[in-house]
């Protein structure tokens, strides 16, 4: 589906979603592997990437620095490169991109010359001030008015060497800008955390696997702390794994219609930390009373809407870094669950209580009045409330072109395992 409505109706289908569907690559390795080929030296092969809006506007951020990005095929990228950045002749502009916008915040500071990293007006909103901060401290020329995008950088062609301190309590995607920068410091650098919290220590791992992929060395000191040599990057061949916060959908998919759906690997053989949420689906209709997101925050919208057929309510902790995400997921989350009915989301501080009723398909049968789900420009909102559409009457996903951000062929999907989607203008 090239073209996409204003909105999609969702028939409730009367047979078990059976089927195999392929995820669509991780966003999150994608965009980590494009920006350490485009920092190594020689031609990359990325093989299982995806292609979708986000990875899109990471790739043309590379191209507008020299880097040459070819895609031979709908799953592959090649990247060609020097191991050297050169400076833009315009702003970088990423969309709401928060992993391109993060990661490159700091990698443009090996650029000589100046580099304004921006996005829309989303993303105008999405604190980087602790990352600016941080790199301020290592003697990069970085400023951000606003503690939000635009963010720019001054950069003299190394990224210093030295002590680095970071916050990470909004977003684990700082700490991963640092350390993918840091193998091109002119001498080792330690990254320190401030604090125990770190938004998702998971997604970190995945970066020191990928950076490892393209040679560089990265030492453990403790918890928090990380010692990272200046050995720059080499040119490496990488197979990227499917995408877990994309299988979460089809694992939800299969458990509200009693459905199998065959994702070609099984869910232990992911090393990105939303595959943590399938242990929770697998329990539906019985998921545990509170269920903490802190490490799995992608998979929570899912979660929360599959909460709502649960046998009892289910309260989500840990969450708070979900209010700056793309748009304020737990506000949104409750705020559409209580447009399907009063009372079903509710926010208590920063957790998220569902008061669950597995009875809800009949108690609202035969309602002729159309839900509309404001999306809020929001993919992950847009494909966890199509689930509720799987039980529930008369639901409609507006703006469903916003799911184009990772996982443009979702839609597609769904028709494909037999829902039937009726477009609505």
């Amino acid at each position: 589906m090239t073209a996409l409505p204003a909105g999609f109706l969702l028939t409730p289908p009367s047979h078990k979603l059976v089927g195999r569907v392929a995820p669509p690559g991780s966003k999150s390795i994608t965009n980590r592997a494009l920006l350490l080929a485009a920092l190594a030296n020689g031609t990359s092969h990325l093989s299982g990437a995806l292609k979708s809006k986000d990875t899109v506007l990471m790739a043309a951020a590379l191209r507008q620095m020299g880097v040459t990005v070819d895609e031979p095929d709908a799953t592959s990228f090649v990247v060609t490169s020097t191991g050297t950045l050169l400076s833009p002749d315009a702003p970088l502009f990423l969309g709401n991109a928060g992993t391109a916008t993060r990661f490159l915040t700091a990698a443009v500071a090996t650029v000589n010359g100046t580099v304004i990293v921006d996005g829309d007006e989303e993303m105008r909103v999405r604190p980087i001030g602790p990352l600016v901060t941080a790199l301020q401290s290592l003697g990069i020329d970085a400023t951000s008015p606003t503690g939000c995008p635009p963010v720019t950088i001054v950069g003299t062609g190394s990224f210093g060497q030295g002590r680095v301190e970071i916050d990470g309590g909004l977003s684990s995607q700082y700490v991963s800008a640092l350390l993918m920068a840091a193998p091109l410091g002119e001498g080792p650098i330690e990254i320190a955390l401030t604090g125990r919290d770190i938004g998702a220590r998971g997604y970190v791992d995945l970066t020191l696997s990928a950076m490892r992929s393209f040679g560089a060395v990265v030492e453990q000191v403790d918890a928090g702390t990380w010692l990272v040599q200046p050995t720059g990057y080499q040119a490496a061949d990488l197979l990227i794994e499917p995408d877990a916060s994309a299988a979460t959908y089809l694992w939800g998919a299969q458990a509200l219609t009693g459905g199998r759906i065959d994702l070609g690997v099984d869910a232990d053989a992911f090393t990105q930390p939303d595959a943590a949420a399938q242990a929770l689906i697998a329990q539906f209709p019985d998921m545990p009373a509170v269920i903490d997101g802190s490490q799995m925050q992608d998979a929570v919208p899912t979660l929360a809407v599959l909460a709502a057929f649960n046998n009892h309510p289910v309260r989500f902790v840990g969450i708070a870094n979900l209010r700056v995400k793309e748009t304020d997921r737990i506000r949104a989350v409750a705020n559409e669950l209580n447009r399907i009915l009063p009372g079903l989301g509710t926010e208590e501080g920063d957790d998220l209580l569902v008061a669950s009723d597995p009875a809800l398909a009949e108690k609202l049968a035969g309602r002729n009045s159309r839900v509309k789900i404001e999306t809020y420009h929001d993919h992950r909102i847009a494909m966890s409330f199509a689930l509720a559409g799987l039980r529930l009457e008369n639901i409609v996903i507006l703006d469903p072109a916003c799911t184009g951000k990772t996982y443009p062929g979702y839609w597609d999907m769904l028709a494909g395992l037999g829902v039937e989607l009726t477009a609505v203008d």
